[in-house]
C-alpha cells in the first residue's frame, strides 16, 4: 500500500498548504514549497559536518520528505467546495465512548483558519498528556529561544592552557563526529599556543537539581545531564527506548580525552569533573564564527578563562522536529533546560516547568489546570487540557507567531513517519491527512496534531484518555477519532451543542 499512502499524503500535503497558505500568508517560516526548511538545510550541508540524526536504522525504506511528493504550492484562485455533510458530534460522540478509551475522556477541535471551535468534551479538564506534553515544551522553547538558536558544547582553557575544560551546553544530539571535531579544534588550538600537555577537566553545571527523572534508570531517558553523548545510548540506536549510561559526563570526557591522545595531546591524571565560573552565556549562544575560539563570552576575574573550541548542535527548528516526530525524551529535557536558562529560570525540573508556564501564558493559551513537572511527558504529575493543546496548534499556525512553526512541521505523518509510521497503514483514508503528537504511559493515551478534512479544511485536535484498559485498544480508538475527521461524513461546521 506504500503507492497509495505516498499518493494520499501528496494529496493531503497539498490541502494543508492550500489552506495554510490562504489562512498563514503561505505559512512564513520553516516551510519553503512544502519542504521543511531544517530537512533542505540537511540536504546541501556538507558531508560530515554533524547534525541531528532522525531516522533508527530500519530495513524499511525511511518516510518521505515532502519534497520528495510536493513541488512548490500556487494559493488557489478560489475556495474549495464546501461537501454538505453532519456537523462533528454526531460523528465523534460514538467513537469517544469506545470501551479502548476508558472512562476517563476528553477531547477539542478546532478549525485552524478561523480558530473557531468545533466539537468540545470536558475540553477544559487538566489531564495527564504522557508525551503530547512535548508540544508545549517545543513551543515555549521556540517562543523563548527561536527557530535558529543552536546549543554549544565548548571546550575552555585556564591560563597558561595547562587545563581545558569540556563544558557541556545542553546538547544531547552530541555525536561521535562533532565530538571528534571538537577535538581537531582543540588539539590545533593547543598546538598554537605551543602546549601539548594538559590536565583534562569537564563541567556539567549548566543544569540544576537531580540528574535522574522521578521515574528513576530507564530505557525510556538517560541521566539529565548537559553532557552527553548520543543520549547516552549503548546500544548504537537513534531513538526510542535504549539502555543508558549511568554515567554520561564522565563516558563522553573519557571519550573526548582519547581522541586528545590519538591527537598528540598528553593528558596528566583522568578527567574529573570541575565547575567552571566563566563563559557559561557561551554554553547555549549561536554561533558567531568559525574556527578555534569563536563565540568567547564574559570572563570572570577570579580565574579567567578562554573558549578554544565549540561544536554547535543543529538550529532549535530542528531539535523541535526531532523531539516530535521521535518523541524524544532527552531532547526534550534539554528543550525545556535551555527555555529555562533563557528565561532566568533554574535550569532544573521545577526551574524548566515554570519557565515553560511562563513562556506559554505569552502565548495567550489557556493554562488553567496546566502543570509541567517535565519536558518529555514521563511524569504523571503533569496536566494540560486538550484546549491548551489544541490552543498551542492554532498558535503554530497563525502567521502572527511564525517561530512556532516546526511545531506543525515535526508531527508525525500517519502512516509515514515516526511515532505514526505503523498507524494510518495498510490502505487507512487518513494515510498522509493526520499529523499528530502520541501519547503513551501505563493507562494513559492521547493523541493531537492536524487533520485535514474531506472539504479541504485544516482542523487542530487533541484526544486524551486517562483510563485506558490497554495501549492497543487506546491506539485504535484515538485514530478511529481522528480519522473521522478526515470523513466527507464530517464537516467543519460548529456542532449545535458540546460539552466541556
Amino acid at each position: 500500500m506504500l503507492e497509495r499512502n505516498v499518493l494520499r499524503l501528496a494529496a493531503g500535503s497539498a490541502v494543508v498548504g492550500l489552506a495554510l497558505a490562504a489562512t498563514a500568508a503561505g505559512l512564513a517560516g520553516p516551510w519553503d514549497g512544502g519542504q521543511r526548511r531544517a530537512e533542505r538545510a540537511r540536504a546541501v550541508e556538507p558531508a560530515g559536518t554533524g547534525g541531528a540524526h532522525h531516522d533508527r536504522p530500519a530495513p524499511a525504506a525511511p518516510a518521505p520528505s515532502a519534497a520528495a511528493v510536493l513541488t512548490p504550492l500556487t494559493p488557489p484562485t478560489a475556495p474549495p467546495a464546501r461537501i454538505a455533510s453532519l456537523p462533528l458530534a454526531p460523528a465523534l460522540d460514538p467513537l469517544l465512548r469506545a470501551p479502548g478509551l476508558g472512562s476517563l475522556r476528553t477531547a477539542s477541535v478546532v478549525d485552524v483558519a478561523t480558530g473557531r471551535r468545533l466539537y468540545g468534551h470536558g475540553a477544559a479538564t487538566p489531564m495527564t498528556p504522557a508525551s503530547t506534553i512535548k508540544i508545549a515544551t517545543a513551543a515555549a522553547a521556540l517562543s523563548a529561544l527561536g527557530p535558529d538558536h543552536r546549543l554549544a558544547t565548548t571546550v575552555v582553557a585556564a591560563p597558561g592552557n595547562r587545563t581545558i575544560t569540556l563544558v557541556g551546553g545542553g546538547d544531547p544530539t552530541l555525536d561521535g563526529g562533532r565530538l571528534k571535531r571538537l577535538a581537531d579544534d582543540t588539539a590545533k588550538a593547543l598546538r598554537t599556543a605551543q602546549t601539548t600537555e594538559v590536565t583534562l577537566a569537564y563541567d556539567t553545571s549548566l543544569y540544576e537539581g537531580p540528574v535522574r527523572h522521578r521515574i528513576g534508570v530507564n530505557d525510556n531517558i538517560a541521566p539529565v545531564t548537559p553532557l552527553m553523548t548520543d543520549e547516552a545510548r549503548l546500544d548504537g540506536s537513534a531513538w526510542g527506548p535504549a539502555p543508558r549510561a549511568m554515567d554520561p559526563a564522565g563516558r563522553t570526557a573519557r571519550e573526548f580525552a582519547k581522541l586528545l591522545r590519538t591527537r598528540g595531546i598528553t593528558l596528566t591524571g583522568a578527567p574529573a569533573e570541575s565547575r567552571t565560573e566563566s563563559l557559561t552565556e557561551s554554553r547555549t549562544e549561536s554561533p558567531t564564527g568559525s574556527g578555534a575560539g569563536s563565540g568567547a563570552g564574559s570572563r570572570s576575574p577570579e580565574q579567567p578563562k578562554k573558549q578554544i573550541a565549540a561544536a554547535y548542535s543543529a538550529p532549535l527548528a530542528a531539535l523541535v522536529e526531532r523531539t516530535l516526530t521521535f518523541s524524544d525524551n532527552d531532547l526534550a529535557e534539554a528543550l525545556a533546560r535551555a527555555t529555562a536558562r533563557a528565561t532566568g529560570h533554574p535550569a532544573s525540573f521545577d526551574g524548566a516547568g515554570r519557565a515553560v508556564r511562563a513562556e506559554l501564558r505569552k502565548l495567550g493559551v489557556p493554562l488553567d489546570g496546566a502543570r509541567f513537572a517535565d519536558g518529555s511527558g514521563l511524569d504523571r504529575r503533569n496536566r494540560v487540557s486538550a484546549r491548551l493543546l489544541t490552543g498551542l496548534l492554532t498558535r503554530a499556525a497563525d502567521p502572527a507567531h511564525p517561530t512556532l512553526r516546526p511545531v506543525l512541521t515535526g508531527l508525525p505523518v500517519g502512516g509515514f513517519s515516526g511515532t505514526l509510521r505503523s498507524r494510518y497503514a495498510d490502505g487507512s483514508p487518513a494515510a498522509g491527512l493526520i499529523r499528530a503528537k502520541t501519547g503513551t504511559l501505563t493507562g494513559v493515551n492521547a493523541l493531537a496534531g492536524t487533520a485535514v478534512t474531506a472539504d479541504g479544511r485544516l482542523l487542530a485536535f487533541a484526544f486524551l484518555a486517562g483510563d485506558t484498559p490497554s495501549p492497543s485498544r487506546a491506539q485504535r480508538a484515538l485514530d478511529a477519532l481522528a480519522t473521522a475527521l478526515t470523513s466527507p461524513y464530517a464537516t467543519t461546521r460548529p456542532a449545535p451543542h458540546t460539552a466541556g
